[in-house]
């Protein structure tokens, strides 16, 4: 059940994990199952954990003041999954985050970050996934500034294969930011 978490800290790391510092992470995380549409994280709710995937899909979301959802995130199989600022800041949510897929996790209390932080691997490993997260943040805020619904659509698809497959077109859209009626045109073969 930790040789996906361990295998993801190794991928993002040149520091190798020791048996010691493999026990101390079993010991501040633990397993966590989500049934279909179960909620990791409610809006108003303080985010006190945060979660790796080991299978599954969940989605991140917030609802407007008419009821619709606007994805933040679509999560699958070694992503992470936490409300960065409610974590992070020990405020109350603005998102709801919940299963898409009957979905297992590994889940870490917000108290234990530090001791998780102190292992030199997963230290480097943190860096490397924040700086990844930002450009990628980066990428799909200037996507969505200057690329056409079709620019968009290609690139996720490109970027996020796997995606396309796990989630309904209507979630995808809401995802990019476009109407699910153009991404529905988009995904015609004579749109191609």
């Amino acid at each position: 059940m930790y040789e996906s978490l361990f295998n993801y800290i190794s991928l993002y790391s040149t520091e190798s994990l020791s048996e010691t510092e493999k026990e101390l992470i079993k010991s501040i995380w633990e397993p966590k199952r989500l049934k279909k549409h179960q909620f990791f994280l409610e809006e108003n709710k303080v985010c006190t954990y945060t979660g790796f995937i080991l299978k599954g899909a969940l989605r991140q979301y917030r609802v407007d003041n008419v009821g619709v959802e606007h994805i933040i995130q679509l999560a699958i199989e070694n992503w992470w999954v936490a409300d960065r600022d409610s974590f992070f800041n020990r405020t109350p949510s603005k998102y709801y985050i919940d299963a898409w897929e009957t979905t297992q996790l590994l889940i870490m209390h917000r108290d234990n970050l530090d001791a998780f932080l102190k292992i030199p691997a997963v230290k480097e490993m943190f860096w490397e996934m924040n700086q990844k997260n930002h450009i990628a943040s980066q990428k799909r805020l200037d996507d969505a500034m200057n690329l056409s619904a079709a620019g968009k659509y290609h690139n996720f698809q490109d970027q996020y294969p796997e995606l396309i497959q796990r989630f309904p077109q209507h979630q995808i859209a809401s995802y990019l930011g476009i109407a699910k009626e153009t991404l529905s045109r988009l995904r015609r073969p004579s749109a191609k």
